[in-house]
């Protein structure tokens, strides 16, 4: 089995991504050796929020466009409300996404973050969890909705909020580390 400190993360986001959920995996990630990289729309620094108030900025290291699965093992998805209502628009988003789950990678993604995992339709017949607003978008897509801390179905890790950034980032670390 693959170690964390092995792994290489792909965070995508864009502006008013939810502060906490973006840099407190990243920060966990790096503490236990992962390499991670950033990708977003463009090379631009991009804005966290912290409930709809401004953040923290952190500059991509390459576009999405430019980001490849293979060079990955697990990919997360920070949430926020304009962040993944942004990215969802987003074709090259949505097929990194797809390609990510067709390798079966982990693919993580937190609070709104799910709303991308409705849109590259990979939530049916899955058991997941998001931020309580979003939950009829999961279930409408076919996925079954439990209000828990972190969920895990087969790659997918789904999670609820901010407070559940810890038990989110072990459950993708488990994914990883579950890996063949």
């Amino acid at each position: 089995m693959p170690k964390v400190s092995d792994a290489h993360v792909l965070i995508m986001a864009t502006n008013r991504f939810e502060e906490s959920e973006l840099f407190g995996p990243r920060d966990i990630l790096l503490e236990r050796g992962a390499k991670v990289t950033l990708a977003s729309i463009d090379r631009d620094e991009i804005q966290a929020t912290v409930h709809d108030e401004p953040g923290r900025t952190i500059a991509p290291d390459l576009t999405i466009a430019e980001a490849d699965e293979g060079d990955y093992d697990a990919l997360l998805l920070p949430g926020g409300v304009g962040n993944p209502d942004r990215l969802r628009t987003e074709a090259k988003a949505i097929d990194l996404i797809r390609a990510f789950d067709a390798a079966r990678k982990p693919v993580a993604a937190i609070c709104h973050g799910p709303w991308l995992l409705v849109e590259a339709d990979i939530v049916r017949g899955k058991t997941v969890t998001s931020w309580p607003s979003i939950r009829t978008d999961l279930r409408n897509a076919g996925g079954e909705v439990i209000d828990k801390a972190a969920v895990t179905d087969g790659h997918l890790v789904t999670s609820r909020n901010p407070d559940d950034v810890p038990a989110f980032t072990e459950a993708l670390i488990a994914a990883i580390e579950a890996r063949d």
